[in-house]
């Protein structure tokens, strides 16, 4: 069976203390439980959770939609947004646990990537160098949010043109995200042997692109 890889990328650090932590938590468990609905991303999805604040770390590697458990994110009480060190580390997962396809078999489908951030990089030049480097790996899509109003999405744009705004940090804003996320994911895959970019659906009212 040909895997969909979801990579979810997201901001722990010290600034996502409280409620937005607990927003994302919550987000988490309702977009899975929305892509459990869905016999096509049961059928083919696994996620992998990487977050990042002083440093990044695999927080769930990558896992089959059915078998995944989620424990609580948490976040340590300050600390530094380390995103450039979390795309190092996407790069290095996707390199090593995506199988790519050969001339006996055909690898997984593209993966597709969603990051969250409600800050900027404090590791700008190791965020700028490893772009180039995430852009040529063939991604079917990268998504990032900008949540909250200290979000810089001048940043983000420079990993990708799919860049989405959240105004406030509350558990509706965040639900809508993931549910988003998981309405994305579904769309991915159902449409997975499309070689261009995939078609992702229209975003919430609580969600406006970056244009």
């Amino acid at each position: 069976m040909r895997r969909l890889p979801v990579y979810i990328l997201l901001d722990t650090s010290g600034s996502m203390k409280g409620e937005p932590i607990h927003s994302v938590n919550v987000g988490l468990q309702s977009m899975l439980s929305a892509l459990r609905q869905d016999p096509y991303a049961l059928e083919s999805v696994y996620i992998s959770i990487i977050t990042f604040d002083i440093e990044a770390r695999v927080y769930l590697s990558l896992t089959p939609l059915e078998e995944i458990q989620i424990p609580e994110i948490e976040v340590p009480s300050s600390g530094a947004t380390f995103m450039g060190a979390a795309l190092e580390l996407l790069a290095q997962e996707v390199e090593t646990n995506v199988k790519k396809t050969t001339s006996d078999e055909k690898g997984d489908w593209r993966p597709l990537i969603f990051l969250m951030t409600d800050g900027s990089p404090s590791d700008v030049y190791a965020y700028q160098q490893i772009i180039p480097h995430i852009q040529q790996l063939n991604f079917a899509t990268i998504v990032a949010c900008a949540a909250g109003p200290k979000a810089k999405t001048e940043t983000l744009l420079q990993l990708t043109q799919k860049v989405v705004v959240l105004d406030t940090m509350d558990t509706t804003s965040f639900s809508s995200f993931f549910k988003w996320v998981s309405a994305s994911v579904v769309a991915g895959s159902s449409s997975a042997g499309i070689s261009g970019p995939i078609s992702l659906p229209p975003p919430p009212s609580e969600i406006q692109l970056v244009l």
